[in-house]
């Protein structure tokens, strides 16, 4: 497998069955986790009623947060399966995004040789990054997709599926899908010397057939909401969130640090040495390709640390270019078994025991994780011992490359196989949503008793009842004085630490709580 550079079909089927189980596994077996999943979960079962699948809803109201492609495929997800359940939520993401790890490893592998290749899938997609991410139904995973194949498609030279694939990025989440590519491909032919092979690239008609892809909905848009519409996807969701934080805690430089540093977990130790041997010690045509997946992480990585808003999802994309830089290094040492790598077993074993301490210790958060997280910490640590010798004691290279990706799949099947059942009642309002339509709705609405529900966990109320309640945003002056001069007899929906930090700003003096289940709680505010 080394010196080939197409996958043989056993290998292929191997890495298949990997990533399948990876990212497939428990995606029906936890509620939609607030607020992100059941905003998207929302908007497509919106589409669905109101036979309106152009103009995005939610709360039976317009907005336009996101082009439609993703909607589209939950729609078609849920009508497939009868109906709205979680696994048919998040299936369309999560086979986005074996697309794209398998896309990585067939096109590593053509630039650098099977084996590169097949690590690059398994890094890729036994990463926690993937692990989580992959399970989750928001449009991240979609837009992976077409920037992969996007840059994929300009370092093969297929310069028309480029722009196709551009197209449909852009279709997914906005500008961003154009302009990744092409910042990433010109800071490449930048670097490497290469500026005036965009002439050859067939950049006008391309763009043409960027904006026949791209264009017609935004047009469409354009003409039925107005300036409205411009407003918010362009001002707010774009130009927003890039020049002002929507979560100013995290507006740090380094925000992104500990992100990749977990998000690479079980590769993490391998990481700081393969950005570095990709840079010292590949030449001529190998060091050219090298060049083109050193610019896409580190413009990515670089472009979000400047933006404002900062989101763990977005270093999503930097995943197939950092994966496969860490292939090829780990290819390269599976060649070179006679040396003892002291950086690989350094940087595992630090990761190893930070991980596995971790999770030792995750029980002093959330009781629910003790005992999980407890047999998940101590089999870390075992596997970090085992990962060290084999490194420096045996030289069974191979064999901890393999005990890299087991961490990575035995983490998956406990985090999302035990651990996040467990603990699922912190992070959806799925229990207190129903339990309050089931105890609460019926006497309300006799009562002319309004809802008023905490904007983090509107979405997913929504989603779970079809009850749009009021929203009440902590984070807005505004609607909070709104809340504090309603006179109505109120029910309120939100959670108790916000109630306790935001309490003189709620007027909250009056209000009784009559539910608590997981800290998210149900209050009652009786009309003087």
């Amino acid at each position: 497998m080394n010196d080939e550079k197409t996958l043989a079909w056993p290998a292929y089927l191997l890495l298949l069955v990997i990533i399948s189980f990876q990212i497939l596994y428990g995606i029906g077996g936890t509620p939609m986790l607030d607020p992100d999943e059941p905003v998207y979960a929302e908007t497509a079962k919106e589409m669905i009623r109101f036979g309106d699948y152009l103009s995005p809803r939610i709360y039976n109201e317009y907005w336009y947060d996101k082009p439609p492609i993703f909607y589209w495929m939950v729609v078609a997800s849920l009508k497939l399966f009868g109906g709205f359940s979680e696994f048919a939520a998040r299936l369309p993401a999560a086979l986005m995004a074996i697309g794209a790890v398998l896309m990585t490893a067939l096109s590593s592998a053509r630039l650098f040789g099977a084996r590169t290749g097949f690590w690059a899938g398994i890094v890729m997609g036994t990463s926690v990054m993937l692990m989580y991410m992959g399970k989750a139904s928001v449009t991240d995973t979609t837009l992976l997709f077409f920037l992969t194949a996007a840059l994929f498609s300009f370092i093969h030279r297929h310069y028309w599926l480029m722009y196709l694939a551009c197209g449909l990025a852009v279709m997914t989440k906005g500008p961003i899908g154009v302009v990744f590519p092409a910042g990433i491909v010109f800071f490449y032919l930048l670097v490497t010397h290469r500026l005036e092979q965009i002439l050859r690239m067939h950049v006008a008609r391309g763009l043409l057939i960027v904006v026949t892809v791209g264009l017609p909905w935004y047009a469409y848009m354009y003409d039925v909401h107005g300036m409205a519409f411009v407003q918010e996807f362009i001002g707010f969701h774009n130009v927003g969130r890039f020049t002002a934080p929507l979560h100013p805690v995290r507006a740090h430089w380094w925000f992104y640090l500990p992100v990749l540093i977990l998000g690479f977990f079980p590769w993490t130790g391998l990481l700081v040495q393969s950005v570095k041997n990709a840079f010292y010690r590949s030449f001529g045509e190998e060091a050219q390709q090298l060049a083109f997946f050193q610019v896409w992480w580190i413009f990515v990585l670089v472009f979000f640390s400047i933006a404002q808003t900062k989101q763990v999802s977005y270093m999503l994309l930097l995943t197939p270019a950092l994966s496969t830089i860490i292939a090829w290094n780990l290819a390269r040492m599976l060649d070179d078994w006679r040396e003892t790598h002291f950086s690989w077993a350094g940087g595992s074993a630090v990761m190893f025991l930070a991980v596995g301490l971790g999770w030792l210790m995750s029980g002093d958060s959330l009781a629910e994780l003790a005992e999980g997280g407890l047999w998940l910490g101590a089999l870390t640590l075992v596997l970090g011992a085992l990962i060290v010798y084999s490194i420096t004691a045996s030289h069974h290279l191979l064999c901890a490359a393999w005990l890299h990706a087991g961490a990575g799949i035995l983490t998956m099947a406990i985090a999302f196989g035990v651990l996040m059942p467990a603990a699922a009642g912190h992070f959806s309002v799925k229990q207190v949503a129903l339990h309050y339509a089931r105890e609460y709705r019926a006497a309300a609405d006799a009562e002319g008793r309004v809802l008023y529900v905490d904007k983090q966990l509107r979405p997913g109320v929504m989603l779970y009842t079809d009850i749009p309640g009021i929203e009440a945003d902590t984070n807005n002056a505004a609607s909070l004085a709104a809340l504090r001069e309603d006179t109505r007899p109120k029910y309120i929906i939100m959670r108790d630490y916000m109630y306790q930090k935001m309490k003189a700003e709620l007027g909250a003096a009056r209000w009784q709580l009559v539910e608590n289940h997981d800290g998210l709680c149900i209050y009652r505010d009786d009309k003087e």
